[in-house]
């Protein structure tokens, strides 16, 4: 038996050999840090033997693949420890996710002081260094084995597995789970862990099924690489919009409106409001679009037409019984169909189009309350939504302006190094769930790849992503925790026209089906709003700003010159306000700083005689008295610029 190393060079040996003998047989030193092995590109248990000619590679702490077991050995010895404490719980799923692993339990909830306790717990299992021993078991077996041990879930997971399966467990001195593994090989190959916050979970993820109660952790090879994961979740707790936004008053929830609708303050409502007329300009004068207002309600009729009725039923607000009531409504989840009538309501020649149709929609969604998060995930929430209706011969053309639209927008808003590209495809077996055939998926597949290529971004492709009716264009960001979300998206549809019988004339004077391009530029207004709070740290650029300038006079005696300068500022349409409290001014500026303004402007005596103002900056502290003209002068092209700049370090500012 011939075994290719990963530095090429080749083991021969005359019997079968498991993973971790081979790791030994090379150095003592690689059997010890040795996590898992890596077999003709797949990654399994140490205790795999190799019975033919193989590539391997031996995984450790240093691979992503190696942390990963580690994490997943980290989630058994947590299950291991919940079962010691609280004898009760019943044991789930743990597997282990980008930065760490989590468990769910049916048991009652987890405070922080269980938490500790079980971190306790763990240390001892560690420290007891019990071997894992993998064996299998029949399924019917393994049912009664789970049976006997009172253990429903892991008896639900093995029913589902076919008949005559083999099914695999990992007994770690006693505690016996269910697992396909790979696993370290003792527990005492967990160097430094941590559990970090416990929440509820459904089985399955299924709000019907059982509710139960995770418990997310990490786990490292080192201390310090532990440390300083601990440290980049402080950071992040820090920026978590859904924490910093709340405490800069810019939205708020209540539980008698409803989870996922945010009410935004007069704060919150100002930042959105200046994107939402930047977008539409940008779109409007510079981009070709026109604008339409559509309704936030339809018949179902509207969405049997469009396909949505069919496909997309579960996730709309329906207003109404089918089999009861004469009309039934739903709240609209997307725009596409209603626009769709406002290009179908003049007829159109080649000479119309592209004619692209943008619009500030309002859509509703029927989220999972446990999916729900901030202004993230909602269920009522505003998008800068488009159509284009186009000749099939523009369709290249006018997916890349759709692209560099996007881009611009990203790049204006300072995010464009913080976004992945995604293909988004249909998943071929699943026909069921799409229209059209291979060869249509075949081509429009290909002609979003082909803008992805040409723009010279990487970009990832995804089966099962794609939207019913064509393929996605989906450009990614994750939040201060990891989780991705879709951020802006570009559809191709060569096939919903039909449904709708929308058609242009040619230049021969016949009727023809267009294509369809769904976009957005910025996508979700509520999504950005999160996504710029934990960007930016709530210190946001100057333009996007509800409060730009916070005037300071040094007395109540300079207060007439502070609202003359206010007045000022608000005709060059600078939003600015005066701290008029009877306060000493150093206790003003330190408000002013905590509230992360951008400019303060402090007036007294002087300033007031030579109609100047002393400028403090959020980005270099003190930046000296100014006449109030220049000052205006220099905010005003900031803000028209959209200029994002950079706050100097604490130790240079004045």
């Amino acid at each position: 038996m011939k075994i290719t190393l990963k530095d090429g060079s080749v083991k021969e040996y005359s019997e079968a050999k498991s993973v971790y003998d081979i790791a030994k047989d090379i150095s003592e030193g690689l059997a010890r840090v040795a996590c898992a092995g890596e077999v003709n590109g797949k990654i399994v248990d140490l205790r795999t033997e190799l019975k033919e000619d193989c590539e391997l590679n031996i995984v450790t702490a240093n691979d992503p693949e190696g942390l990963k077991v580690i994490r997943h050995t980290a989630s058994h010895v947590l299950a291991e420890a919940v079962k010691r404490l609280f004898p009760n719980a019943k044991v789930t799923i743990g597997p282990a996710i980008e930065d760490g692993f989590y468990y769910d339990f049916e048991a009652e909830p987890f405070s922080r002081e269980d938490l500790d306790n079980l971190e306790a717990e763990m240390k001892k299992i560690i420290k007891e260094g019990h071997e894992l021993k993998r064996f299998t078991l029949p399924r019917e077996e393994a049912i009664k084995f789970m049976q006997e041990r009172n253990e429903p879930f892991k008896v639900e997971l093995i029913e589902d597995l076919p008949e005559g399966s083999e099914i695999s467990f990992y007994d770690q001195g006693g505690f016996v789970d269910l697992c396909a593994g790979p696993h370290l090989m003792t527990t005492k190959g967990i160097k430094a862990f941590k559990l970090t916050s416990s929440s509820m979970a459904y089985w399955r993820g299924d709000s019907d099924k059982a509710r139960l109660q995770r418990i997310y952790g990490t786990a490292y090879n080192k201390k310090e690489d532990l440390a300083a994961h601990l440290e980049r979740m402080e950071d992040a707790k820090r920026r978590d919009h859904n924490r910093l936004g709340r405490e800069m008053g810019l939205f708020t929830t209540v539980d008698v409106i409803g989870q996922g609708l945010p009410l935004f303050t007069p704060k919150g409502t100002k930042m959105i409001m200046k994107l939402q007329r930047w977008i539409e300009d940008l779109e409007d004068n510079e981009w070709g679009y026109v604008r339409t207002r559509t309704p936030l309600m339809a018949k179902s009729d509207l969405y049997k037409i469009s396909g949505h009725w069919d496909h997309y039923k579960d996730g709309m607000l329906v207003l109404g019984d089918e089999e009861v009531d004469k009309e039934v409504f739903a709240l609209r989840p997307m725009t596409c169909p209603f626009q769709y009538y406002v290009y179908k309501n003049s007829q159109k020649s080649y000479r119309d189009l592209p004619y692209r149709m943008g619009e500030t929609s309002t859509l509703f969604r029927c989220e999972d309350s446990g999916e729900m998060h901030g202004l993230t995930r909602v269920r009522q929430f505003t998008i800068s939504e488009g159509h284009l209706v186009i000749c099939p011969d523009q369709a290249e053309e006018e997916l890349k302006g759709c692209f560099d639209l996007a881009y611009y927008v990203l790049k204006t808003l300072g995010l464009e190094e913080d976004v992945t590209y995604r293909l988004s495809k249909w998943d071929p077996e699943n026909k069921k769930k799409y229209l059209g055939d291979d060869d249509y998926w075949n081509k429009t597949q290909e002609a979003l790849r082909e803008v992805l290529r040409e723009k010279g971004v990487d970009f990832v492709e995804a089966d099962g992503e794609a939207a019913f009716y064509g393929p996605k264009i989906d450009i990614q960001a994750k939040n201060v925790y990891g989780k991705e979300d879709t951020m802006i998206t570009i559809q191709l549809d060569c096939a919903i026209a039909e449904n709708f019988d929308m058609y242009y004339i040619d230049q021969n004077g016949d009727k023809v089906r267009p294509y369809i391009i769904h976009r957005t530029s910025m996508g979700c207004y509520e999504r950005t709003l999160a996504w710029l709070i934990e960007k930016y740290a709530g210190k946001f650029p100057t333009w996007l700003c509800p409060e730009q300038v916070r005037i300071l006079p040094i007395s109540d005696k300079y207060e007439a010159y502070a609202n003359e300068v206010l007045k000022e500022l608000k005709a060059n349409g600078i939003d600015a306000t005066v701290d008029s409290r009877s306060e000493k001014i150093g206790f003003k500026i330190r408000e002013a700083r905590l509230d992360k303004l951008p400019y303060m402007l402090v007036v007294g005596q002087q300033e007031e005689a030579d109609h100047t103002v002393s400028v403090r900056s959020r980005f270099a502290g003190d930046e000296g008295v100014k006449p109030l003209a220049q000052f205006v002068e220099d905010i005003c092209k900031e803000i028209r610029t959209k200029e994002i700049r950079k706050e100097m370090p604490q130790e240079e500012k004045k």
